[in-house]
């Protein structure tokens, strides 16, 4: 394919890729310094990044591109989502990148999606609590798109690397303080069965039963969605029971945030009547009435690995694990407490 005339307004990665008749995945590794390009190829682009002025004058004169990565969510309402985001975007202004931020498009494909990120010029993309399909991630991959997720929806490929806390632990954490306190009648109100985190923390929450000689209650396990009212309405159900919990763990802080409200209105006392375990320790967490015990999620950090992990994919380097999971860690708060009997 010839060559194509690119206007000086017109500097990006995809004005650069038109001119030399390749892809803007292959123009960025050139930029990148990748390896895997051959040397014809290469030197036609690196002749058009300089003929374009592509090639940016940074601090003392240096050369830097402009150089962007897309953060992808599944929605913008989950409030760890801006957590996560602090991380990357502290860790991208620290490298020099920027980062645009968008919510995943209804695109199963992903060929549409694929070639919207070329197109804008982005290096790679970091996804977040979504799911990544099959016939995406070949997308992504024919692109030259390099991927890293967090906390994905789905159990991800393992040649895709993703990021996440230790949720089995987390679980397990959250149950064996209930269980130190006296509790033995503990339900777990979690999140969407398809959530690769809510399986790791209900068997964690499954786990410190069986080791503490509890046998789990297939009763005292309902379906929340990570979501304030499925939850608040969980409980309730919880509460009509003949033999109720004395204790909740709920998947996450907005599940708590539920069960307190359903407590209130079933006239039970937190913690005296019922203890409550959240997980995330967003910033309400430390706030609420009572105050919530919770397992604490390392989200910024979690944000700032993904995005040292997307530019090492980027500039072709190996990495030491597809699979990075970061310590949780229990924070006690006011919303538990020995069960009634136990006081």
């Amino acid at each position: 394919m010839g060559k194509r005339a690119v206007t000086r307004s017109r500097t990006t990665l995809t004005g650069v890729a038109e001119a030399a008749g390749v892809s803007v995945a292959t123009v960025s590794k050139v930029v990148n310094g990748r390896s895997d390009v051959s040397p014809e190829t290469r030197a036609r682009v690196e002749q058009l990044l300089v003929e374009h002025d592509y090639v940016a004058r940074g601090p003392g004169g240096a050369q830097s591109p402009v150089r962007t990565i897309d953060l992808t969510f599944d929605a913008l309402v989950n409030p760890n989502n801006l957590v996560i985001a602090q991380g990357v975007t502290q860790a991208a202004a620290e490298a020099g990148v920027d980062v645009v931020l968008g919510t995943a498009p209804d695109d199963p494909l992903g060929a549409a999606w694929a070639r919207k990120i070329t197109n804008a010029g982005r290096e790679g993309l970091i996804l977040v609590t979504s799911v990544l399909t099959a016939r995406q991630r070949a997308q992504f991959a024919q692109a030259g798109i390099p991927v890293v997720l967090i906390d994905p929806t789905n159990v991800p490929d393992e040649s895709v690397p993703s990021i996440g806390a230790t949720n089995f632990t987390g679980g397990m954490t959250a149950t064996e303080h209930l269980l130190d306190l006296g509790h033995r009648r503990i339900a777990m109100i979690e999140g969407p069965h398809d959530a690769v985190c809510n399986t790791a923390r209900l068997h964690g929450y499954q786990a410190a039963l069986t080791a503490a000689g509890v046998t789990p209650d297939p009763r005292l396990i309902k379906r929340g969605d990570f979501r304030f009212e499925p939850a608040h309405q969980a409980a309730l159900e919880l509460f009509a029971l003949e033999d109720p919990p004395t204790a909740v763990f709920a998947g996450n802080d907005q599940s708590a945030f539920g069960v307190i409200e359903a407590a209130r209105r079933h006239g039970l006392r937190v913690p005296e009547d019922l203890s409550i375990v959240g997980f995330d320790d967003t910033g309400a967490a430390s706030t609420s009435a009572p105050p919530l015990t919770t397992v604490r999620q390392p989200l910024v950090e979690i944000g700032r690995a993904a995005l040292r992990t997307l530019l090492r994919l980027i500039a072709g380097e190996p990495l030491d694990s597809h699979r990075v999971e970061l310590a949780t860690q229990l924070v006690v708060r006011s919303s538990t407490a020995p069960p009634p009997a136990a006081s």
